[in-house]
């Protein structure tokens, strides 16, 4: 990560000295390596849109760059894709498309003899390395666009900007990769079979993609929003900037070191380390004493995983500061996962608005959110190791405030959406085919050992609703809910078990008795299994064929 910039911090009171010792603490922790990501850019700019918008800004970036001007609004409407000059590369053209990322942009023009690559046409080249998207609205539409696209949209201000900086994008660079992936943890489909969606519809740049029973992300148009990590029921996408293991040991050294300094009551505040840090900047000499500051790289990288282990390892309270320029999808992820763990907290008597997001219009009502205590509540820390899967975190912590907590239910109805749960099974629907079972990613159902029976391991479920999608009797459905009983959600339930059918010639099992039984209800008008061919039905598979192969010999 980025060095933190140093703020000034008052310590006039005990509360003050302990965040000075819970901050050093933090300092003190060193975090893995992050893998990188590297553009290489050359000087090459696609600058599309109206003819006097375009002309006027390919000028404004002056001979230092290589401008490709393609024409989408021509000034004589005559004009065709073939009228261009070579010396200033400008193109008369619809655009198709534009995709891609810094040093690697594809701009495909709509020919009238079918698509035309603008970098092929220009320079033997399917690639530019920059674009200036004039259009309104642009070709891009992600809420964070890619790095080397700017689309100002008409805005004087923001074509400024873009102006100043593609210049300087003109070199070798490197990012961090934000994110790792695990596809055995996913959860996105089996079989065909399309479930959880969560990672796509949060990611705001349109950087994962559904490649069918897994998904894939683009590390080079990822920007580390961390929304993803977020909304992942299953741990299979993680943030790695830092790793999850090292900011739950960041926050338990902290908090350590508040409480063994003698700090009462701490909040936990999270803020990223752009706008975040800005507001944090400014409010710092106001800021309440017990409130520890605790800087992300994004505030969309930390989920339910650490803001519950933030409050078992001794905070009484978790804020998140979201400056305006979050974007929507990412607040709207944050916003759904603080009701999952509110109604998770709740559900053992603590206040749920102990976790919320500071989102406030000015710098005068952010203090006032920061110096409300009503929500703050104390309890006795633990100290479990700092791990780097999601779910044991969230289950470790909510083991332990299970434990401490005020007045505890044996369990919490969750939203639709959480990722913890039930399953509810209609047992005259359910037939016992397993196919349930065979596309169930976490274990969750399981098939009987040595008779027909489906069981359940609460634990396991992340509500991702395969089951549901691939069970050809629609006889389950996933029901989210907590379970706070630890020994309860591990525990192997059988939600339907039947006597198994015994083949009637050589007594091996092969069915259960239910469906036997209603096959030959069904077919029992059939002009093919009458009389003595009826009692096929109740044959295993061998015996069928062998019983088939005898009557054909007889006759």
């Amino acid at each position: 990560m980025e060095q933190e910039t140093p703020i000034t911090l008052s310590r006039t009171t005990p509360d003050g000295r302990a965040r000075a010792a819970a901050l050093a603490a933090v300092a003190a922790v060193e975090c893995r390596p992050t893998p990188v990501v590297t553009y290489e850019s050359a000087d090459t700019v696609a600058v599309v849109g109206p003819e006097a918008e375009a002309l006027s800004a390919a000028d404004s970036l002056g001979e230092a760059m290589d401008c490709r001007v393609v024409v989408t609004e021509p000034t004589d409407r005559s004009r065709s894709i073939r009228d261009r000059s070579k010396s200033t590369n400008l193109i008369y053209a619809p655009v198709a498309r534009i995709q891609g990322y810094l040093g690697r942009f594809e701009v495909v023009l709509a020919g009238p003899d079918g698509p035309v690559n603008l970098g092929e046409l220009t320079a033997g080249n399917r690639w530019v390395d920059m674009v200036l998207d004039l259009t309104t609205p642009g070709f891009i539409s992600s809420e964070l666009p890619p790095i080397g696209y700017y689309a100002p949209a008409h805005d004087p201000t923001e074509l400024a900007r873009a102006l100043a900086e593609i210049p300087e994008l003109v070199g070798s660079f490197e990012k961090p990769k934000f994110f790792d992936y695990d596809p055995a943890l996913c959860a996105h489909g089996r079989s065909g079979i399309r479930a959880c969606t969560r990672c796509l519809d949060a990611c705001p740049t349109a950087a994962v993609t559904s490649l069918g029973e897994r998904v894939e992300v683009d590390p080079n148009l990822c920007q580390g929003a961390g929304s993803c990590a977020t909304a992942c029921p299953t741990g299979a996408i993680t943030y790695a900037y830092p790793r999850l293991g090292d900011t739950l040991e960041k926050l338990r050294a902290a908090l350590r070191a508040y409480r063994e300094t003698g700090g009462s009551r701490p909040a936990i505040l999270f803020q990223d380390a752009t706008g975040g840090q800005a507001v944090l900047t400014r409010l710092a000499p106001r800021l309440p004493e017990y409130v520890i500051p605790f800087r992300v790289e994004e505030i969309g990288s930390v989920g339910m995983d650490v803001w519950l282990a933030a409050i078992a390892y001794g905070a009484a309270q978790v804020l998140l500061l979201v400056p305006p320029a979050v974007a929507a999808s990412v607040v709207a992820e944050l916003e759904a996962q603080l009701i999952v763990a509110g109604d998770i907290l709740a559900g053992m008597g603590y206040p749920s608005r102990a976790l919320r997001l500071v989102q406030k219009p000015d710098d005068e009502q952010v203090i006032q959110e920061l110096e409300a205590t009503e929500t703050r509540f104390e309890l006795r820390p633990t100290g479990f190791a700092a791990l780097n899967e999601k779910r044991t975190v969230i289950r470790l912590a909510v083991d332990h405030l299970f434990r401490e907590a005020p007045s505890p239910r044996p369990l919490v109805s969750l939203p639709t959406g959480a990722p913890f749960g039930d399953v509810l099974l209609d047992e005259k629907r359910c037939t016992l085919c397993m196919a349930c079972v065979s596309q169930c990613p976490g274990r969750a159902l399981l098939a009987g050992e040595e008779r027909p029976e489906l069981g359940f391991v609460e634990e396991n479920c992340v509500q991702c609703a395969l089951c549901a999608r691939s069970c050809p009797e629609n006889a389950i459905a996933p029901t989210p809910r907590y379970l706070y009983d630890r020994e309860a959600r591990r525990r192997r339930r059988i939600l339907k078990s039947e006597e198994p059918w015994c083949c009637i010639r050589c007594g091996k099992p092969f069915a259960t008795r239910g469906t036997v039984e209603r096959v030959s209800a069904r077919l029992a008008g059939h002009s093919l299994f009458r009389g003595e061919a009826r009692s096929r039905i109740q044959l295993c598979a061998e015996c069928r064929v062998e019983v088939m192969f005898e009557h054909e010999h007889f006759e």
